[in-house]
């Protein structure tokens, strides 16, 4: 079901969903928001789910709650490839042990599909797609009913071909549903005591490199032990984009004169480069999240008609690349 055709839950509803809340431990403020409501209403409604869990803000919060409700009916799960960090593979495992929450990692290929290597607009479809595949078939084969994703209301009218893969493989989206935005989700996970509550969004390291330019375990890899140079160096937000031989470095712009006083500029670039890289660039504009999405021509999301039921809806950014034809670019640039 997507989350534009699941039903509000009702006054009793949610009468009773307080009533589970209470029981499950979620007691007082604010647990007893109508938002918070609404999600428990929506997550025992679905009996059992597997929650497609990455260990970021939105899908720790759900798992953490979705098993305070349904207990052994409920797990998240991990899915494993060449394009997660390894770093926050080992960080989502860890919240998961140290909160009790249950989790089966998964083997995902959807580096073996020659689309998603290729890297065009719908990359991310690619990936989504393989991934709800794994889980969905995860689910069936264990029981579990629903399978669910971290997706919030934040969400809507952003570029997210992503989403069209959830529509697809019928996944439910409760944060959405429930009309939870990112700094709701932030506050109850503060008072869960969850470690997630302000943890930097970390996309798949496949972000990093522009439209057109194909994917490679090769620069997965390079990105991945790049930014852990950074990481290193004290930096929590952090994009290093891939440009060939150039690594194009994006901090917060309140980060740039820490590091550019630092007295290990010299160092930080020695090991950047170190990893493959021939030019270490900082880019003045700081972080952007997306930031590769500039060399698309997106269209407005969210028009007439939009709304929770739009997201990921079938369409392209126009002069976005085809399956069969790589992303335009301009001539000198990489992006």
């Amino acid at each position: 079901m997507a989350p534009s055709e699941a039903t509000p839950p009702s006054a009793p509803d949610l009468a009773d969903a307080c009533r589970q809340a209470r029981a499950a431990g979620f007691d007082g403020e604010p647990f007893e928001e109508d938002g918070f409501l609404r999600l428990a209403a929506n997550l025992t409604g679905l009996e059992s789910v597997c929650v497609a869990y990455s260990g970021g803000v939105d899908s720790t919060f759900l798992l953490r709650v979705a098993v305070g409700l349904l207990e052994d009916k409920a797990i998240g799960v991990l899915g494993s490839s060449e394009s997660l960090d390894r770093h926050e593979h080992a960080a989502a495992m860890e919240v998961a042990q140290k909160h009790d929450l249950p989790i089966r990692v998964i083997e995902t290929h959807e580096y073996d599909n020659p689309a998603y290597r290729r890297n065009d607009a719908q990359r991310c479809f690619h990936c989504k797609d393989e991934l709800f595949s794994e889980v969905r078939d995860f689910a069936r084969r264990e029981g579990f009913a629903a399978v669910a994703d971290g997706s919030n209301a934040d969400d809507v009218g952003d570029f997210r071909p992503g989403l069209k893969a959830r529509n697809r493989h019928g996944v439910r989206s409760p944060l959405l549903e429930s009309g939870l935005c990112k700094d709701d989700i932030r506050r109850y996970s503060r008072a869960l005591g969850l470690p997630t509550w302000d943890k930097p969004a970390a996309p798949c390291l496949s972000s990093r490199i522009p439209y057109g330019l194909e994917v490679t375990a090769a620069k997965l890899r390079q990105i991945e032990a790049a930014e852990k140079v950074l990481r290193d160096a004290g930096f929590r937000t952090v994009r290093l984009r891939h440009h060939g031989d150039v690594a194009r470095i994006e901090l917060p712009l309140e980060d740039l004169k820490p590091l550019l006083s630092s007295g290990r500029l010299e160092e930080i670039t020695a090991a950047v480069k170190a990893v493959g890289f021939l030019f270490v660039t900082l880019d003045l504009e700081g972080f952007r999240s997306g930031s590769l999405n500039q060399a698309l021509v997106l269209p407005v999301l969210g028009a007439a008609g939009g709304g929770a039921g739009s997201l990921g809806a079938e369409k392209e950014p126009p002069g976005a690349a085809r399956a069969s034809e790589p992303a335009p670019t301009e001539p000198g640039r990489t992006e």
